[in-house]
């Protein structure tokens, strides 16, 4: 089944029917021509497969606009959205869909009636680009997909802004959207299923991984100079291949055929670190990978992983993930969303 990345309570952070009772929860998707159609597909039937898992109707979701009837998206898919009345049927959650339509702000006067009443809203990519830009100075920290914040940052002052896959403030949440709009909605929803019903959905959406909100999100392929340096590719392969029996920094670079200093300077440029803290966070991930997925017992674990003992790896674990490996095994609840 897919795995959980750790996180808390995300009922804190936004507000949601409980889903407990007999009426299910409402979301409206907005949208316009134009719209991303992965961002549409993704939202939908991972609501339909989460009410599949639950076995009951668990939400329900209709299509809005400011200009109903049939809306062609970026890909040509059409979709028969219903008038978008203000002030009139406004639902649990509100989410707007990123492409063209996110970026015309023709969403912008429900969202500020969803505000009004207290109910949530989600703003994708090109929808969350749009709001950053229209509101200047939000409150608290936002967030749009990286292609996006990348020009943010260019061409204005942006100081709340991050590249984490979501951030929440005053009820908006703003989110990368993309291939990472499923896991939004998982995290979503994720307080009304237990925890084996949030694995089997992101198993059936074939999600290795249902990661955090606070994840940071993958850069574009040309900023990982990594991929381009033999030395780096190399270094990293023999790395991976060691994790059980770490091999020394100088047999690593002779191995590499570099010498010390000169592998040194690369990872820094690249990685911004040394090969010796990047080889050690290998590891260290490949030991919270190994506790939270097997049963193994620790002191096996850290041989698996190449640490000298098992305080070694519980310290290097709780270094790098602010939690202790034996609480990452005793985690018993799902909770997905992060927002301050």
């Amino acid at each position: 089944m897919a795995r959980l990345e750790n996180t808390f309570d995300a009922s804190r952070a936004i507000r949601l029917p409980s889903g407990k009772g007999d009426r299910p929860v409402v979301f409206e998707v907005f949208l316009g021509p134009g719209f991303d159609c992965l961002e549409a597909a993704a939202i939908t039937e991972t609501l339909n497969i989460a009410n599949q898992v639950a076995a009951r109707d668990l939400c329900q979701w209709r299509f809005v606009s400011d200009k109903p009837g049939l809306v062609a998206g970026s890909n040509g898919l059409l979709v028969r959205a219903e008038p978008a009345i203000n002030n009139h049927d406004l639902s649990d959650v509100m989410i707007v869909i990123g492409g063209k339509s996110g970026s015309g702000m023709g969403w912008l006067g429900r969202l500020r009636q969803m505000q009004r009443k207290a109910l949530t809203v989600i703003l994708f990519s090109d929808a969350a680009t749009a709001y950053i830009r229209s509101t200047k100075t939000p409150t608290g920290r936002v967030t749009t997909h990286w292609r996006d914040a990348a020009k943010l940052k260019e061409t204005g002052y942006h100081p709340n802004l991050t590249e984490t896959l979501s951030e929440s403030s005053d009820g908006i949440i703003t989110a990368a959207g993309a291939g990472a709009t499923a896991e939004l909605i998982i995290g979503l929803i994720s307080p009304m299923l237990d925890a084996p019903q949030v694995a089997e959905l992101g198993n059936r959406l074939l999600l290795p991984l249902i990661r955090k909100s606070d994840a940071e999100q993958p850069k574009d392929i040309a900023d990982n100079k990594g991929l381009f340096d033999h030395r780096v590719t190399q270094a990293i392969k023999l790395m991976e291949e060691t994790i059980s029996e770490p091999m020394s920094m100088a047999n690593l670079t002779r191995e590499v055929g570099v010498s010390t200093r000169q592998l040194e300077r690369v990872f820094r440029i690249v990685f911004d670190q040394s090969p010796a803290r990047f080889y050690k966070q290998l590891r260290t991930k490949r030991a919270r990978a190994m506790i939270e997925e097997t049963l193994l017992p620790l002191a096996d674990v850290a041989v698996a992983t190449g640490f000298g003992s098992c305080n070694t790896m519980c310290q290097a674990v709780k270094d790098e993930y602010g939690v202790t490996p034996s609480k990452m095994r005793a985690r018993k609840d799902v909770s997905l969303l992060k927002f301050a």
